[in-house]
């Protein structure tokens, strides 16, 4: 098995592994709301005056998709919609306190695994912090070129 193939086993493993982990636990707190559900409420927390196009490019779907997901999250009242004053056009999105509540239960959740892994990465140096980022950054930039050669736009439908 090549190097690269070793890498990308290696992080589709841990990927998986933490899903594996983690799943129960984010299942029995966050019932009764999807995965794609409770992520567009962190990202809309972390990201002033989200939009669908924004929301859209954030998790590879197309805008169309993002609408109908803004849209029940309107209805289950976890977020609202509202317009600038300086430009009717734009709809943004803002958590409810409802939507605040889910957020925050997320967000006790990631806490609370990152403590259970604090040892490992206790153990990192900064430099192998690093090179890791580095490497990420590296490849998530390739595939960005990747998926832009192919021509896959998520703003089309």
């Amino acid at each position: 098995m090549s190097k690269e193939d070793q890498v990308i086993m290696a992080f589709r493993d841990l990927y998986n592994k933490l899903v594996w982990l983690n799943k129960d636990k984010m299942e029995d707190s966050l019932k009764g709301y999807t995965s794609s559900e409770v992520h567009c409420i962190e990202y809309i927390e972390k990201n002033a005056d989200s939009n669908v196009t924004q929301l859209a490019e954030s998790f590879y779907m197309t805008r169309g998709a993002l609408s109908k997901l803004t849209k029940k999250l309107i209805e289950k009242g976890l977020i609202e919609s509202y317009q600038k004053s300086d430009n009717k056009k734009e709809i943004y999105f803002r958590l409810t306190e409802q939507g605040k509540a889910i957020n925050k239960i997320h967000d006790d959740l990631h806490k609370e695994f990152q403590e259970r892994d604090k040892a490992v990465f206790e153990q990192v140096t900064e430099e192998q912090f690093e090179s890791i980022l580095r490497f990420a950054e590296k490849y998530s930039r390739h595939l960005d070129v990747e998926i832009k050669k192919q021509g896959l736009d998520v703003n089309s439908e």
